[in-house]
């Protein structure tokens, strides 16, 4: 599903520059204030050090003053201040593919921000009309019925053999658990290590359900099928599978050696009406956005049998950070997800013991996701390098993908978003 006259992977570059303000003569309405910028930015950080190459030839150290990260920026263009300064980690992107600013690498930039995000507060955020601009056109990305199937397209329908590229043969695209990866089960399997620590995720979240136990399983947001395909292979369990992707759901169906089961639905998770001794969900709820949070819930808690189990595996905002991240939008919003949000995991929490579900054995491993994302990425540019890629990404796509996969992976080095794995009990009677 791509929009007429595009390339692929289109749909989410034009979406994206709705989001664009390009700042023209403001930056030299501005330019007095360039080193106010600097200056903030060198105020908030509490920790790890930028050395900035200015666009006048000179040299600037921002923060230094205690250990962390170390980052070095060309700043080639005034501009690209500007637009962090007014349009936060949106206008940073647009001013990277403008060649307003580069770095030899981008990821302790990232990791820099994220890690001092308290003390630098709303620098680099939207503000003003620009905020409110990002708020009103995300808004327009919320996921009711028509609108979740919709972003779903304009993310996972990009196409199977674009993701085949880049995923590892596993097709997991989530965080592996990288624990005992170069053990002897993954030479006996002949996976590589990245295959190998999905599988081993896929197998902690069974087993926080008793999926071996199970006579009936539901995963709500089955991807490209793994998770499922291990339920059913593994037990006597009746899988359902559940997702709004025509291309993944295609993957899962060819991919089936019982086409009985698992059965991989299309279905929106809140028309899901059925009673299942477990249930799964892998990033799934960082789709929905903050007012879905608590339907979502009511599907858990109304398709799980008296006694049962569900694990959830979700990424979270750092709580202190949230809110300010939740009145805007981000980058991520604005060009990769359209419609999601990450999880504040109180809120989360919360609402499902609202609703009588026990929050147990929760876990977090956001290093672990980090390393997936740096294997996903030497995945993906050795698939460009070697012309591994489907035909039809144009450049400019293929800079945006490189540009999101570092944006994360410096995201969670930074530690102000964490990835965990919860098991939800319901009360047997």
């Amino acid at each position: 599903m791509r929009a007429e006259g595009l390339g692929r992977g289109g749909s989410l570059l034009s979406a994206g520059d709705r989001f664009a303000r390009r700042p023209g003569w403001l930056a030299r309405l501005f330019a007095p204030g360039f080193h106010k910028i600097l200056d903030r930015i060198d105020a908030g950080l509490e920790t790890g050090s930028i050395l900035g190459l200015l666009p006048d030839g000179t040299r600037r150290l921002l923060g230094g003053r205690n250990s962390g990260f170390e980052a070095e920026v060309r700043i080639r263009d005034w501009r690209a201040l500007l637009r962090l300064a007014t349009n936060g980690s949106i206008g940073w992107y647009q001013a990277w593919e403008a060649g307003e600013w580069d770095s030899p690498d981008p990821i302790p930039v990232f990791a820099l921000f994220m890690a001092n995000g308290d003390a630098l507060g709303d620098t680099g955020r939207a503000r003003g009309p620009f905020r409110w601009a990002a708020r009103f056109v995300h808004w327009l990305n919320r996921n009711t019925h028509t609108g979740a199937e919709r972003n779903i397209h304009a993310h996972y329908d990009l196409g199977n053999d674009f993701y085949a590229a880049w995923l590892g043969r596993s097709m997991c695209y989530s965080s592996a658990i990288f624990e005992d990866a170069d053990g002897p089960g993954r030479s006996q399997q002949r996976l590589d290590p990245l295959d190998y620590a999905q599988l081993a995720k896929a197998t902690a979240m069974l087993n926080r359900v008793n999926a071996h136990e199970a006579t009936s399983i539901l995963e709500i947001g089955c991807g490209w099928g793994m998770l499922a395909h291990a339920a059913a292979q593994n037990g006597r369990a009746r899988v359902d599978a559940i997702s709004l992707s025509d291309e993944q759901l295609a993957f899962c169906r060819a991919k089936a050696s019982d086409p009985a089961n698992p059965r991989f639905l299309k279905q929106d998770y809140r028309d899901t009406h059925g009673q299942y001794d477990a249930i799964v969900s892998v990033e799934m709820v960082e789709a929905l956005g903050r007012e879905y949070w608590p339907t979502f819930m009511d599907c858990v808690a109304r398709n799980l049998k008296p006694g049962g189990r569900a694990a959830i595996q979700f990424i979270s905002m750092k709580e202190s950070l949230f809110e300010a991240y939740a009145r805007s939008a981000d980058f991520i919003q604005a060009y990769v997800f359209p419609g999601g949000l990450l999880i504040k995991s109180s809120e989360f929490r919360a609402l499902a013991e609202g609703r009588g579900l026990a929050w147990t054995d929760e876990t977090r491993f956001g290093d672990h996701y980090a390393r997936t994302l740096r294997l996903w990425r030497e995945n993906f540019d050795r698939a460009v390098e070697e012309g591994g890629l489907p035909a039809g990404f144009d450049d400019r796509f293929v800079r945006l993908w490189r540009y999101y996969l570092m944006y994360c992976e410096g995201g969670f080095l930074g530690g102000g978003i964490d990835v965990h794995q919860v098991t939800l009990v319901k009360p047997a009677g």
